[in-house]
């Protein structure tokens, strides 16, 4: 039973030497931590305040730059003042030009109008008399092709009447032609002239 009672009391020394060890080490780490900590948060502050001091030297050269901007923006504004009240005086003057120029179209085209009702109108009375000319013409043709046929009808009723009386003239007078005629050639048709040429007999 006593040997166990020192084993005992060997454990628990050792124990607490390495208790003792152990809190030396958490001691030493906690004050390293501390350390880098102060480190960490003087890098840090050291770091704000050199992004203050550029913060700073951008915010004044922003100034500046916005002055400048500013500046050129009045200038600018000024400029554009000047061109729309340029651009307002040509846009006046356009418009001007433009209401004379139609006012123009308007006259050239209703006068084109005009011209163009006046030969409408000039064409239809044209047309007008060409169509009365034409059946006056017609018409005419007409009466001349009757006409014609009337006199065509009475110059064969004439001829026709003529040759009719001729015929009954030569009818008449045929026998006594014919007689003569014998009359002639029992006188002649022993006598010497029915020798002669035709042609050379005298009667």
């Amino acid at each position: 039973m006593p040997p166990k009672t020192k084993e005992k009391g060997k454990k628990t020394g050792a124990q607490k030497k390495k208790q003792n060890a152990g809190a030396d080490v958490e001691a030493k780490s906690a004050h390293r931590r501390t350390v880098l900590e102060k480190e960490l948060l003087q890098d840090h502050l050291a770091l704000r305040r050199d992004e203050a001091r550029r913060a700073k030297a951008s915010e004044e050269q922003l100034r500046q730059r916005l002055q400048v901007l500013e500046a050129e923006l009045e200038e600018a504004r000024s400029e554009g003042k000047a061109i729309y009240a340029e651009m307002s005086r040509q846009c006046r003057a356009l418009q001007k030009e433009m209401e004379i120029h139609s006012r123009k179209l308007e006259e050239e085209v209703t006068g084109l109008r005009e011209q163009l009702e006046t030969c409408q109108r000039e064409a239809e009375a044209a047309r007008q008399e060409a169509e009365q000319a034409l059946g006056e013409r017609d018409q005419t043709l007409a009466q001349l092709r009757a006409h014609m046929a009337d006199m065509e009808a009475k110059y064969e009723e004439i001829l026709h009447g003529s040759l009719d009386r001729l015929l009954a003239k030569l009818r008449a007078v045929k026998p006594q032609w014919d007689g003569a005629v014998l009359r002639l050639h029992a006188k002649y048709k022993d006598s010497p002239v029915w020798a002669q040429p035709p042609g050379s007999l005298k009667l």
